[in-house]
């Protein structure tokens, strides 16, 4: 299991290929494309991340080694990428370790400066409830 340090490290990698935010966003797209997508069963009020303009769903499941496994989903292109980077992130990690991390990558690739306000206040939703999730299990 990669931690989450090494997981940003590539995600920074990744993107450091590309020159322009035009080719960024491309890439961004195409990781959306690449999630798979949620059961619709997933698709509930309870699995909506509250402060995203677009709908984002995000369901966790914590196995027996006491990780957190993540699906998600959303109905922008855009935004099913940017939760498929933190589902990268912090799938098969403990809640200890994502209460600890760092998100580092997102001021490395230039994603918060070169998303709208709404982009980036959903960004800063998902990780909110990504915490929150982990903050739950972590107490049980």
């Amino acid at each position: 299991m990669m931690s989450i340090n090494d997981i940003q490290d590539s995600i920074i990698e990744e993107f450091a290929v590309y020159d322009e935010w035009l080719d960024k966003y491309e890439y961004l797209i195409d990781l959306g494309r690449d999630l798979p997508l949620a059961e619709e069963a997933d698709k509930t009020e309870g699995n909506l991340i509250d402060g995203c303009q677009s709908r984002v769903w995000l369901v966790c499941r914590r196995e027996s080694d006491g990780r957190l496994y993540f699906r998600a989903d959303s109905d922008a292109i855009i935004t099913k990428g940017i939760i498929s980077l933190l589902v990268r992130i912090f799938d098969g990690q403990t809640p200890a370790d994502i209460l600890a991390a760092d998100l580092y990558f997102i001021d490395a690739i230039g994603l918060k400066e070169n998303l709208s306000p709404t982009r980036a206040g959903g960004l800063a939703a998902m990780i909110k409830r990504i915490r929150e999730i982990a903050e739950q299990y972590g107490e049980g």
